[in-house]
């Protein structure tokens, strides 16, 4: 097989939550809000749609034609802020498949892309986008097959819904699981069965327990998770790399560099997400060669 098709790569697009916070304290992680693309088996996979999807844009115009499988967690703004100014998709001959849960207003993720590109919101509708576009509606606990990949989902405690999703790949497993909170006395199940033995789970750490549950500006019921609860999850599921993920846009570079300290007092194998951070995990009998890691613009690690 070829490398590409022999590859499970994870690369970070985005991976601010709630606003994009571009500026001077935030350039070591980013200021882009969620995206993430996994290379998985020769295919393109994209998790959610911010400002991060933007970028991931320029960097496609070089590999044209382009075809990805799009996947959308939930449709608040900083998950899908970033699709009108996806240039791929203005392009002819580029081919989207596009997945996301029915609203809890019955809403599609067909309309909902097409709604946030309407007037006044934006000059430009849908329609002019010359690429192909299928979209998919998906259901909680029905897995969407891509070939020899499976694509798990579930609901996840989000206001409005949200839901992750797990890749499953020749005994290979990546979780993405963001926007969720913990629950006030328990792990929560569906987060859970998404992160089982996992190899990689992205999780979003958005607040320290400190901060939600300061008595002065609780964020209890705001629907994000903190690095401890991470780190719990992470031990219950046995897994193997965690990554914090959907930074607060009010933590500068410096404080994630101390809660990574901490994260990893309690998790050694642990790591802050960056824009530009590629991850890859090493497939063993696919064939003569093994996946080596793709540059992005920062870190890169090979998980085994």
């Amino acid at each position: 097989m070829s490398s590409m098709q022999n590859q499970f790569t994870i690369h970070f697009w985005g991976v601010r939550g709630s606003i994009p916070c571009p500026g001077t304290h935030t350039v070591r992680y980013g200021g882009n809000t969620p995206c993430v693309e996994m290379r998985v088996g020769g295919k393109r996979l994209i998790f959610d749609g911010g400002t991060g999807l933007r970028v991931l844009g320029q960097s496609l115009l070089s590999q044209m034609p382009v075809e990805a499988h799009m996947f959308f967690t939930h449709s608040h703004w900083d998950h899908i802020q970033g699709f009108p100014f996806f240039t791929p998709a203005f392009i002819k001959g580029n081919h989207f498949h596009i997945y996301g849960a029915i609203a809890p207003n019955g809403s599609t993720i067909k309309q909902r892309m097409h709604d946030q590109m309407l007037h006044p919101n934006f000059p430009v509708p849908l329609q002019i986008m010359g690429a192909e576009l299928e979209f998919y509606d998906i259901e909680v606990g029905k897995p969407v097959p891509l070939d020899d990949i499976t694509i798990e989902i579930a609901s996840l405690n989000h206001p409005g819904q949200a839901v992750g999703y797990r890749v499953n790949w020749h005994g290979k497993a990546a979780a993405y699981i963001t926007d969720t909170e913990h629950l006030p006395d328990r792990l929560d199940e569906e987060v859970l069965w998404l992160a089982r033995n996992a190899d990689v789970i992205i999780y979003d750490a958005t607040y320290t327990d400190e901060e939600y549950h300061s008595p002065k500006s609780s964020k209890v019921g705001w629907g994000h998770s903190t690095w401890q609860e991470a780190v719990k999850v992470a031990i219950a599921a046995n897994v193997k790399k965690l990554v914090i993920f959907h930074h607060d846009p009010l933590h500068d570079d410096d404080f994630l560099d101390s809660v990574g300290e901490q994260v990893q007092q309690k998790f050694p194998n642990a790591v802050m997400a960056r824009e530009g951070m590629s991850l890859t995990l090493e497939m063993e009998n696919l064939g003569e060669s093994k996946a080596a890691p793709e540059e992005v613009k920062g870190l890169s690690v090979t998980l085994t």
